[in-house]
Parts: C-alpha cells; sequence; structure tokens
C-alpha cells in the first residue's frame, strides 16, 4: 500500500513537472495569409522550429487575404489583442511604417535580443523595400516574388510557333497570341493576374519609368503619382482595350483569379507571380514554359529591374519582453540558408538571402528546374534606379483597388484607357493627400 502511494507521488510529480515545463513555453502568434500548398509549407516550417528547441512556440494563424488579416490587426492592436507577428503584403508598408508606436523594427529587434542580423546578406532589391530612408530594416522580408511569364508550350507548337523561345517584347507578344486565337491552339492568348502589381506597378519599373515622385514615395508622404504624364500607363492599357477584342488578351478578374484561365489551357500565356510556379505545375496539363516579362522595345532604357510583391513580417509592441527574444530567435531560424532554400525551392518564391541563392545553385535546383531562376534574373537585371527599387504609398491598398477600378472601366469600355489612366492618377493623388494630412 505505501508502494502505491509513492508510486502516485511520483506520477504527480513528474506530471507537474511536465506541466510547469509547458507553462514555461512562450507562446507567439503569428497572424499570416498563406494558403494551400504555401500554408502547408509555412506549418511545416514553423514546426522544425518548434522542435528544435523547447523554450518557445510559435503558432502560425490564417486570418484570410492580405487586406483581411491587416485590418484585423489594426483592430486587434486598438484592443490589446494584437498578434506577435504579423504578415503584411508590400502595398502596406507605407502604412505600417506611418505606425511607428505599434511596431518594433526589426533591426533594432535583432540588436536588442543579441541575435546576429546582417542586412547586407539579404538580397539588396528585397530589404530596400521595407528600409528606412536611412537604410533602417523595419519589419522582417519572408515571401518575395515578382511577375514572371509562364506559357503553354503545346499551345506553341500548335500554332506553328518555337516553344523555346518566348515573346521578349510587347509586339512579339501581341503577334505571337494572335497567331495562338487564330489558329486555335487556344481561346485566349494572354491573361494577367493581380491587374495593378502587373499593368501599373511593375510595368512601369520594367519599362523604366516613374510611377511617382518622391522615389514612388520611398523618399516622403508628399510623393505625387506621375504615370498619366508620362504616358506608358496609358497606351499599355490602350493596348489591353485593343487586344481584348480580338482575343489577343482577356482580362479574368483581380488577385490571382485569372490563374484557372491559363492552367485550363483556356489562355495561352499568362502574366503571373513567380510564387504562383508550384501550383501552375501541379496544375496544368501540358508543358509549361517560362520567361521574363515583355518590354516595350522603344521606351529608353527598358527593360531595367522588376520590383517585388509578397509579404514582410512586422512585430508589433505590447508583448511581454519573452515573447520578443522568442521572436528574433524565429527570425534567426529563418534565415538558415537550409530553410530559406527550402521555401524559396519549394514556392518559387524569391531566396531572400544572398546564401540561400548559392545554396540552390550548388545543389543544382536551377538546372533541374528551367525558369526557377527567371524571377530573380528580373530584379537583378540592372542595378536599380530610385525609381525602379519598389514604391511606397499610404492608402495603397485602397488606391491599388482604386486603381483596378479604373482599369476595368476602360476594359468595359465606360471610358477611354487615357481617361481612366487620368482619372486614376487625379483620384490616387487626392487619396495620397488624404494620408498626408493625418501623418500631420
Amino acid at each position: 500500500m505505501i508502494h502505491t502511494k509513492l508510486g502516485l507521488a511520483a506520477a504527480f510529480a513528474v506530471a507537474a513537472a511536465f506541466s510547469t515545463a509547458a507553462q514555461a513555453q512562450t507562446q507567439i502568434t503569428w497572424w499570416h495569409s498563406m494558403g494551400g500548398a504555401n500554408g502547408k509549407k509555412l506549418e511545416e516550417i514553423v514546426d522544425k522550429f518548434n522542435k528544435s528547441q523547447s523554450d518557445y512556440k510559435v503558432v502560425p494563424i490564417n486570418k484570410g487575404t492580405y487586406s483581411e488579416s491587416m485590418t484585423a490587426a489594426i483592430a486587434a492592436f486598438r484592443a490589446g489583442q494584437q498578434p506577435d507577428i504579423l504578415q503584411v503584403f508590400e502595398v502596406g508598408t507605407g502604412t505600417f511604417m506611418a505606425a511607428k508606436q505599434a511596431i518594433y523594427p526589426v533591426q533594432q529587434l535583432m540588436k536588442d535580443e543579441g541575435e546576429k542580423f546582417d542586412p547586407s546578406d539579404y538580397l539588396p532589391t528585397v530589404t530596400g523595400y521595407y528600409q528606412t530612408g536611412g537604410g533602417e530594416l523595419l519589419s522582417f522580408p519572408f515571401n518575395s516574388s515578382t511577375p514572371i511569364l509562364y506559357y503553354n508550350k503545346d499551345a506553341f507548337k500548335k500554332a506553328g510557333l518555337d516553344p523555346s523561345q518566348p515573346p521578349k517584347t510587347w509586339s512579339e507578344l501581341a503577334d505571337d497570341a494572335q497567331k495562338i486565337v487564330t489558329s486555335g491552339a487556344a481561346k485566349c492568348g494572354l491573361t494577367t493576374t493581380w491587374p495593378s502589381w502587373i499593368n501599373v506597378e511593375n510595368l512601369s519599373a520594367w519599362n523604366n519609368t516613374p510611377l511617382a515622385t518622391e522615389q514612388n514615395g520611398m523618399a516622403g508622404v508628399d510623393a505625387k503619382f506621375v504615370f498619366a504624364d508620362k504616358g506608358l500607363i496609358p497606351r499599355h492599357w490602350a493596348n489591353l482595350v485593343k487586344w481584348q477584342k480580338s482575343g489577343v488578351y482577356q482580362y479574368r478578374g483581380r488577385a490571382s483569379d485569372a490563374g484557372p484561365s491559363f492552367t485550363s489551357g483556356d489562355c495561352a500565356m499568362e502574366l503571373e507571380s513567380s510564387a504562383g510556379r508550384a501550383a501552375i505545375l501541379q496544375t496544368s496539363k501540358f508543358d509549361v514554359g517560362f520567361g521574363m516579362m515583355p518590354y516595350y522595345k522603344d521606351v529608353q532604357g527598358a527593360p531595367q529591374n522588376s520590383i517585388i510583391g509578397g509579404a514582410s513580417l512586422w512585430v508589433l509592441r505590447g508583448k511581454p519582453d519573452d515573447h520578443y527574444k522568442g521572436i528574433a530567435k524565429f527570425f534567426s531560424f529563418l534565415s538558415k540558408p537550409e530553410i530559406q532554400a527550402e521555401w524559396h525551392q519549394f514556392t518559387g518564391y524569391l531566396p531572400i538571402t544572398k546564401a540561400a541563392y548559392e545554396l540552390s545553385k550548388k545543389q543544382g535546383y536551377y538546372e533541374k528546374n528551367p525558369g526557377a531562376e527567371i524571377a530573380i534574373k528580373e530584379i537583378n537585371l540592372n542595378a536599380p534606379k530610385d525609381y525602379t527599387k519598389g514604391l511606397r504609398f499610404g492608402n495603397f491598398v485602397q488606391i491599388r483597388q482604386m486603381f483596378e477600378e479604373q482599369l476595368e472601366a476602360a476594359l468595359g469600355g465606360k471610358k477611354s484607357a487615357e481617361q481612366a489612366a487620368k482619372d486614376a492618377q487625379e483620384t490616387g493623388n487626392k487619396m495620397l493627400r488624404e494620408f498626408q494630412a493625418q501623418q500631420q
């Protein structure tokens, strides 16, 4: 009987020890917007970190789209219920930069917690998007991508085109698309996802044309849109309107809604994020080709360099000190070359560190996977200029939606492309001034 009591006492002691250990583990919440295969890979990487140590547990929570998670986080912060880490898409950078009291700059965090962190280890075209004018990195680069051209090699063959030669210029693309449609190889020549990111933002950078003053907003909140005055956007939108009438181009919605039009074989070409690679290869029943974005041959300096999309991780204030030590260690884990290479190779997002890029090359990844290096070549094609490093505008989530509304109005015949671009510029500048006024 005594032995039984001692056995129970020992058992309770062990259980209490495990309970204490569990309670001692600091839980870090991460709100993100990664779904599907990429979301599963994210959870897999988080699980690796959690198993690599016992002091911290990162809990990833999908909060819907980027816009939804950003809105939810702002509301949660006001209620004192904010997550530790928030994944914010690149167009939300300007808004979060202005919320100085709510964010813990990542470069300062890593320094405060004694974690090795050198921004120069990261691709400059990535870090430049999330740095202050003085060079301080405010958020942690995580998933960065850039648009590339995907094309249906089978459709190219049926149309009598060389499947190893994707079009390089917009003129070549229009000619190829017309041959494809005329031959019946596909109903639609080209479609585009993420309308503003591709047909406004990257179109401008790739074609060496400023979108706005103040280094596309990177140098100050008093930036002013000038794209309608420069002429490139009105010209391109007018071409899209013209091409849509003959089937050369077909608008199939916002965000990634146009994706199925390509993978089903309905459209022979698609401008889509490099991060769409995994899903496209998994769902397409034809031989997929890859190419750089087309450019306008007569525009001086084109092609220049593309700019990134995707998101970075922002650390929010208002949490206990031990949380920040855990966040810093988690970011160090995410920066490991083998982790970054794994994320890059699976998803198609850029390898955000130079070491991850070199490791991927050493592993023979690009030789085994044709087209996987195109996005890296695009952002590094030429040294970025002040207006091709990226863009940073307050209220840009709403402004981008407005840009897409104006493009849709032109494609729907409600107004000319020239008028739509002019209206987009004027309305965008009003929205920029509203944001600027809020900062004073």
